[in-house]
């Protein structure tokens, strides 16, 4: 009797709350499908262009010039109202930073909307006079991969640390100093290239930066409708907790701050780091080959090919997604491996990143400010020889101003 005189007033008040919980669910899941329509419906309405860059052969630029090219990527117009994002699903533009290797021939692009490719190649031709920019077909829509006439091994990174804590960047190579000597410089991209440009015949590698400017967002946990940012958050949180670490108690008892020379160049590089521009980003890479000279050698060249810009105390990057699994029980029938190659191959082509999901989840995306990402997306000087990386053969000028008519 007592359990009924419980469960009756229960279900009514379950009754009593279903034609309001109902309409609620209703109309959040409408509405949510509806952004996602709309986001689609704007994104599939631009036009997009792949642009080519060849570098001279006698080029002597630091990444600073790199740097400064990709602080000018950092655009955050385009979605200003509540109206822009969620009636019309406009959304800021982003960018990919490529750098592809086609049968060991090495080469750099740059993928944007059309309607920005001519601020990008005016940015490009401001840093680096002499380089030649010209827009191409997208080498990707090259290979018909559903032919099945190609194996490829693909992954996605992410990186091992928190956001604030920086890769080892130029800088930290003494890059950033032009007067250094050819002989005594240590370009990290180098292994980089050198990696790409000994593909032989039938075999391809692209590496792919996706960019976007980085906003303040982030939903403030404190507020009702506040926004936040967490990864100036964390590098507060990441240096406060250093600070506390460093604090030891003297022989009278007094707690006194002191903190060691690694745990200092750790602030350091923190505080440097949110200083500059942020970068929504994400990074994929894929080797792509005919079936008879696909190479299993290859992949640990491609899945170590940002490994030079680790660092034990800051950070690294490291495979999140990959096409290949520790263990057979993973993937008994082989459907789940030939899902994930054709994924990692369609939002290769795509360039995206932000949106698209892979297994249900969306991508995890991680902040690289301008100097990491200009660290490793640069040009190589003239003291990288790589014979396939591709340069301009020879400087063009303009003709001289007194030719006669």
């Amino acid at each position: 009797m007592e359990l009924e005189s419980l469960f009756g007033p229960t279900l009514d008040f379950v009754f009593f709350l279903l034609p309001i919980v109902i309409p609620i669910v209703l109309i959040y899941t409408l509405f949510e499908m509806w952004v996602k329509f709309a986001r689609e419906r704007f994104m599939s309405s631009q036009e997009y262009v792949l642009i080519r860059i060849t570098p001279p052969r006698d080029f002597f630029k630091t990444p600073l010039a790199m740097e400064l090219f990709i602080n000018a990527l950092y655009q955050t117009s385009g979605e200003a109202t509540p109206i822009d994002r969620l009636y019309y699903g406009k959304v800021r533009a982003w960018f990919s930073l490529e750098i592809a290797s086609h049968e060991g021939e090495v080469a750099f692009y740059i993928w944007s909307r059309k309607s920005l490719a001519g601020f990008i190649q005016n940015q490009i031709y401001a840093q680096y006079p002499g380089v030649e920019v010209k827009e191409v077909e997208d080498y990707v829509s090259k290979i018909d991969y559903d032919s099945g006439e190609y194996s490829m091994f693909g992954l996605e990174y992410v990186l091992s640390q928190p956001d604030p804590l920086p890769i080892k960047t130029y800088v930290d190579y003494g890059l950033d100093k032009a007067e250094t000597k050819d002989e005594l410089k240590i370009d990290p991209i180098t292994p980089t290239i050198e990696f790409l440009g000994s593909l032989k015949q039938g075999e391809h590698a692209w590496i792919q930066i996706i960019v976007r400017a980085h906003k303040k967002e982030d939903k403030d946990k404190t507020k009702w409708f506040g926004k936040t940012d967490y990864w100036i958050d964390d590098a507060k949180k990441i240096i406060k907790d250093i600070r506390i670490e460093s604090v030891y108690e003297n022989a009278k008892g007094d707690l006194v701050p002191l903190a060691t020379k690694g745990q200092g160049d750790k602030i350091n590089a923190i505080e440097r780091s949110v200083s500059k521009l942020g970068f929504d980003c994400g990074i994929r890479s894929i080797y792509i080959a005919d079936k008879d000279v696909f190479s299993g050698v290859n992949i640990p060249g491609l899945v170590g090919c940002l490994k030079q810009y680790g660092s034990a105390s800051l950070n690294s990057f490291r495979p999140q997604i990959t096409t290949s699994f520790d263990y057979f029980w993973q993937d008994f029938t082989g459907s789940k491996l030939k899902r994930y190659k054709k994924e990692i191959f369609e939002a290769f082509k795509a360039r995206d990143y932000f949106w698209r999901k892979f297994e249900g989840d969306v991508r995890k995306k991680f902040i690289l400010n301008s100097e990491e990402l200009a660290t490793i997306y640069h040009f190589p000087g003239a003291d990288v020889q790589t014979p396939t990386l591709t340069r301009v053969q020879s400087r063009k000028g303009n003709a001289p101003s007194n030719l006669p008519i």
